[in-house]
């Protein structure tokens, strides 16, 4: 019985294809070919409580700006777009013509920050980059209500802790958002912070006898070698890619994967097929009188050979050949 129950939601997270942008598919790989997506920004304004907060946006600067040509590198090999180009300039600037406002949202449990962006601004900016569509990519600071667990496990501790989140959207020149992240057309919703800036010290607290651990914020040093720390390939050697921005990159790029031509396929109606060509009536043909067919002259009769002459009859007794039953 739990089998014959598990076969419908396999068959639902497994059977088909699913479209994770806000338009058909169909509509946005014939509208999408070049793909512009812009420097990552650092929403200042965001829910940052870091002490050291104007050091922290430099190294976010910074360490933006070394990694995101990973994305880059990602989305074309997706195979989905004629063109993927990082676009120059001051993210900051960027922000600061193309923002409109902002809000913080909570869909299906899940809490992020919204952007939403100035129409005729946007539009310029896309034909100034002789773009189709660009993706804008923002960090920013969010407290979250969650539970943390020790490195042991054996200890827990609920309250507010700071995070740097990694929002995303593709937008066209009319403003419309054809796609964002976190994105909820998945079939399981998940997100997952950029980092934590907070931690509680469960050490000190064990050390200290306390039943409640202090919440501490991470140094800049510790913030810098996470976002730098490397990820690793089949054979555990480190690559040149970020682990930290990896994980989010490959979240993005595996939603943004999808097959123009099977979609295409799926989606066109079916043909009704053509009636039967009429063949054409064979015209009648006059009949022909019947064919009297002469009889073969006969060839001439070989020569007879002259009967042989009959045995004398004997009365020697021949014996007999073979079974006598």
């Amino acid at each position: 019985m739990k089998r014959l129950f598990l076969l419908p939601l396999l068959a639902l997270m497994f059977g088909c294809a699913q479209n994770h942008f806000n338009v058909p598919t169909e509509h946005f790989a014939a509208k999408v070919k070049v793909l512009g997506v812009a420097p990552i920004i650092v929403d200042t304004n965001s829910d940052i409580r870091h002490p050291e907060k104007d050091q922290l946006l430099s190294l976010l600067a910074d360490m933006n700006r070394k990694y995101e040509s990973q994305l880059v590198r990602r989305i074309k090999a997706t195979g989905d777009f004629y063109t993927v180009a990082l676009l120059d300039g001051d993210p900051q600037h960027i922000f600061a013509d193309l923002f409109f406002r902002s809000e913080k949202r909570d869909d299906a449990t899940i809490l992020y920050n919204k952007y939403f962006w100035k129409t005729d601004e946007l539009r310029d900016y896309l034909k100034k980059n002789n773009l189709d569509a660009i993706m804008l990519l923002v960090v920013s600071g969010l407290t979250r209500h969650e539970k943390v667990y020790s490195s042991t496990l054996l200890s827990s501790q609920t309250s507010d802790y700071n995070n740097l989140i990694l929002t995303a959207q593709i937008l066209d020149g009319d403003g419309a958002i054809l796609w964002e992240y976190p994105n909820f057309r998945s079939r399981i919703l998940s997100y997952t912070p950029l980092i934590n800036l907070q931690y509680p010290d469960f050490s000190e607290a064990e050390a200290n006898l306390s039943g409640k651990a202090d919440l501490k914020f991470k140094t800049l040093d510790g913030i810098r070698r996470m976002l730098d720390q490397r990820e690793k390939d089949l054979f555990l050697r480190e690559t040149k890619d970020s682990d930290v921005y990896g994980k989010q990159f490959d979240e993005i790029t595996s939603l943004l994967r999808f097959d123009a031509d099977e979609e295409k396929k799926d989606s066109a109606p079916a043909k009704t097929p053509a009636p039967p060509q009429e063949q054409p009536k064979p015209v009648e043909q006059p009949a022909q009188a019947p064919m009297v067919r002469q009889p073969a002259a006969e060839p001439p009769a070989a020569p007879t050979a002259p009967a042989a002459p009959a045995a004398p009859a004997s009365d020697e007794i021949v014996p007999a050949k073979g079974s006598t039953l």
